[in-house]
């Protein structure tokens, strides 16, 4: 099973767990009680599963796609190599992801 790293917004915790393949991050971090919004469940309608992809592993993941930049525009924090959790899938090519949680989220779904 591959596993991943979730890093906290300031940097100081970091919580390695492991997932079955094919899982979202938003998915493995609701399963392991790690702070991730996800608003919208998956359905990429919000940016509050925002997460911010180590520089490593960035260019080892498929590109995001038009719809996952226009939703990543409404991020707080965005960063080079952000992305939506919804939308990263866990594999064995990137076992040992890291991603860091950002500072705060938008949830336009409750202004």
């Amino acid at each position: 099973m591959p596993r991943m790293i979730f890093v906290s917004a300031d940097g100081q915790t970091r919580k390695e767990v492991t997932a079955k393949a094919g899982e979202s991050v938003l998915e493995i971090a609701h399963d392991n009680d790690i702070d991730i919004e996800g608003v919208c469940e998956g359905s990429m309608a919000c940016s509050t599963c925002h997460v911010i992809v180590d520089k490593t592993f960035y260019a080892k993941l498929p590109k995001p796609s038009q719809d996952e930049e226009d939703m990543l525009d409404l991020a707080f924090g965005l960063r080079p190599t952000s992305r939506l959790g919804c939308q990263l899938v866990l594999t064995d090519e990137v076992d040992g992801l890291v991603v860091r949680l950002p500072g705060a989220t938008v949830n336009m779904m409750d202004v």
